[in-house]
């Protein structure tokens, strides 16, 4: 069984309406039944299209919006909801959205708007770590050199 974020494979999920699928992402999920695609931050309520959000507190996990909304409980809501779909498919992998503040795996944007990415997750990826919920966690980025 396979996770991946839903934008990754062509729903239009994304704070922008959008999605982020590529040649690799339609390759691995061809012909496969075995795989069940989430989007925490709609899981948490957001809505699509939204503001778009980035966590600003990274130690203390908080959410805002662009316009300074803070939407944490969206976000932490989202989080724990898809670690239940997890738990209850128990895939091996993950396939997520990197640069995401759900499912961002290496790199995530800043917190200050500005595009400048930094070294850390998302808030999903967070909890799975405080959690300690031991899963094989890939990126699109990872997938594309195969």
């Amino acid at each position: 069984m396979i996770g991946i974020s839903a934008c990754l494979a062509g729903y239009k999920c994304r704070y922008d309406l959008n999605s982020q699928t590529s040649c690799e992402i339609k390759e691995l999920i061809k012909d496969r039944k075995d795989i069940f695609f989430f989007c925490p931050e709609q899981l948490g309520g957001l809505s699509t299209p939204r503001i778009p959000c980035e966590i600003v507190d990274r130690e203390n996990i908080i959410v805002k919006n662009k316009n300074g909304e803070d939407k944490t409980e969206q976000f932490l809501r989202g989080a724990s909801e898809a670690i239940i779909l997890i738990e209850f498919y128990e895939p091996e992998l993950l396939v997520l959205k990197e640069n995401s503040p759900s499912c961002g795996v290496n790199k995530i944007y800043d917190g200050t708007f500005s595009g400048e990415l930094v070294s850390d997750s998302g808030v999903l990826v967070k909890l799975l770590k405080r959690q300690k919920i031991d899963i094989d966690i890939m990126t699109e980025n990872d997938i594309a050199f195969k």
